[in-house]
This record gives structure tokens, C-alpha cells and sequence, in this order.
């Protein structure tokens, strides 16, 4: 390896959005991240929804709306019968 090009390999700290944290080491002081091990629905077993850019979200929002169409249709369709 050549001499003073490499980053320093020093402990950081890694922080979980869940609240977890733990110590490994990095060329950084400080990682955020969003899922650690203990909140990851594989190594944990619960089912849980990770949707970062809101597509389950944005989905669900247009089967509601569909949902009231369809409602609004049989409806009108029964009252006229």
C-alpha cells in the first residue's frame, strides 16, 4: 500500500432511526442509517412495511378512491333498478 493516501479506519458510531446504536469501525466519526439489525423485519420476524418513497402509500390512497367509485356505482346502479 502506498504511504498517506488512505483514509483513517477509526471507531465510529452507528445510529439506527429506531434508537439503536452500536460501535464498529469506519473512515467516518458517525453513521445514520435508517434499519439496523434490530429493526429489519428479516432478523426480527414481524412484518413490517419499509416504503422510503411512499409507493405503498401512494397505492393504497388510489385503491380508497377506487373503492369509493366502485361504492358510489352500485349505488346509483341499486337505486335505479
Amino acid at each position: 500500500m502506498k504511504q498517506d493516501i488512505h483514509p483513517k479506519y477509526t471507531p465510529a458510531k452507528v445510529t439506527c432511526a429506531c434508537g439503536n446504536s452500536f460501535v464498529t469501525r469506519a473512515t467516518t466519526p458517525e453513521i445514520r442509517v435508517d434499519i439496523c439489525s434490530n429493526c429489519h423485519p428479516f432478523f426480527t420476524g414481524r412484518q413490517k412495511l419499509v416504503d422510503t418513497e411512499r409507493r405503498v402509500e401512494r397505492f393504497q390512497q388510489r385503491y380508497a378512491r377506487y373503492r369509493q367509485q366502485e361504492k358510489a356505482r352500485q349505488e346509483k346502479s341499486g337505486k335505479a333498478s
